[in-house]
């Protein structure tokens, strides 16, 4: 657990990109991360799943009312013709471990590509690449490489981490490898160990390897699971179809930038970390057609909606940079990558008004006009309470540890009433955090 302790302190000091100090609420009331606290007692934390993902409990919020029910019947609760959108990102095993010769253990935890630094290209490079990481017991890594036999699938090889430079608290290490039949992927999938939340007090175990996972994961690159999304079943998804609730998805991948808790007294001081998303130019179409339905799984898919409605915004005003140029080698393959991203306040500094059909579809137009079918870019949105929701109706999550930002954005959903409905799970023997039970918010 030594390295997660240290995530966790890396967490509060980690900023990817520099963000100016402004304070959305300076000509309003001060939003304070002590109003969102709440008693969590640890035997309320679920440190194991359920035997089956959608026995799950799960509270539905619906009219400012709450009743219960299970997951397997959420299809009961959800508007007919609704779009669903779903995080379809996979979690890495991120954790690697090495031993020195003097016998000292030291943990290398990857966070992001470097180089290559698209998440794809690096997980398939066959030689070498590097990656942004936390090194835990540094002080025994002085100096040269640290080197381990890995076997996998009839094929082996030496592998090799060289630490290159030290920015703050993270390392930039170059991993190499001589055997050219092996991606970094099968050396992740092989040789590293599924990093779980440090709440749940225990090692990852193999069942963790499925249950940690989403039924839908398919693209590597997170160091977390959307939550919201463990609970589905190939069964739940049966049941939307006589409702004719179709299902779409986006890709976040979750970073440690997702352990960054709030520190700071009034939240307008805190720094939201960046996160990349992608998203199919089909699935913007999707949304335009079922505006006023859109129900998003977890808080990852939340954040990735509302950021289309500012990118179409910045499009729409001329705003976005690079607008009406693709970038990339690939054209017309979905490789390229846009310039646009959504800064933490900007959804608060700028009152231009632009209805949620104009903006997408006009970043619908760009994508067409630059021969792109999917959407790369950042976000580093921040959703507090006041943030006007463009987007998304509905939200499926799980109950988020006290004064987190994850807090804040549900808060935010459902208008202050945050509290009624945690006293609600608490005293109603819900389960909280990644492994515990679910919530459907509907405005």
């Amino acid at each position: 657990m030594a390295l997660w302790s240290f995530l966790v302190t890396f967490a509060q000091k980690y900023n990817k990109f520099s963000v100016s100090h402004v304070n959305p609420t300076k000509d309003s009331t001060p939003i304070y991360i002590d109003e969102y606290n709440y008693p969590l007692p640890d035997e309320r934390i679920a440190k194991y799943p359920l035997a089956k993902r959608d026995a799950s409990k799960l509270l539905v919020y619906r009219n400012a009312r709450i009743t219960e029910s299970v997951f397997s019947s959420i299809s009961d609760f959800l508007p007919d013709n609704a779009l669903l959108i779903y995080n379809n990102t996979r979690v890495i095993q991120a954790r690697l471990l090495f031993k020195k010769d003097t016998g000292a253990h030291i943990e290398v935890f990857c966070l992001e590509p470097l180089q290559p630094a698209d998440y794809a290209q690096s997980l398939g490079a066959t030689t070498e690449c590097v990656w942004k990481c936390m090194i835990g017991n540094l002080k025994k890594w002085k100096e040269g490489g640290l080197s381990k036999q890995i076997e996998m699938a009839g094929e082996k090889c030496t592998f090799t981490a060289e630490r290159l430079q030290t920015e703050g608290n993270t390392h930039s290490v170059r991993f190499s490898w001589d055997n050219a039949n092996i991606h970094f992927a099968d050396i992740l999938e092989n040789a590293g160990e599924l990093p779980i939340p440090p709440y749940l007090h225990r090692k990852t175990e193999e069942s963790d390897l499925t249950t940690y996972q989403t039924v839908y994961s398919k693209i590597k690159g997170s160091v977390a699971a959307p939550t919201a999304g463990l609970h589905f079943t190939e069964e739940v998804f049966e049941s939307l179809k006589p409702k004719q609730i179709a299902i779409d998805e986006v890709t976040l991948h979750v970073g440690a930038g997702t352990f960054q808790p709030v520190k700071t007294r009034d939240i307008a001081e805190h720094h939201m970390h960046t996160e990349v998303i992608s998203v199919q130019r089909s699935t913007i179409e999707n949304l335009l057609k079922k505006l006023g339905n859109i129900i998003a799984v977890g808080t990852t898919s939340v954040r990735t909606l509302e950021s289309l409605y500012y990118m179409g915004r910045q499009v729409k005003e001329g705003e976005g940079k690079g607008e009406g140029t693709g970038k990339g080698t690939g054209e017309g393959t979905g490789e390229e990558n846009m310039e646009l991203s959504v800064s933490q306040w900007e959804p608060y500094e700028n009152n231009k008004e632009v209805s949620t059909s104009d903006a997408l579809q006009s970043l619908l137009d760009y994508l067409y006009k630059n021969n792109l079918t999917t959407l790369h870019a950042e976000t580093q949105i921040m959703i507090r309470p006041g943030y006007k929701f463009r987007v998304v109706d509905g939200m499926i999550t799980n109950f988020h540890q006290p004064k987190s930002t994850l807090l804040l954005l549900v808060s935010a959903f459902v208008d202050g009433n945050w509290k009624q409905i945690y006293d609600y799970a608490l005293e109603n023997d819900f389960r909280f955090l990644s492994y515990g039970d679910s919530s459907l918010l509907l405005i």
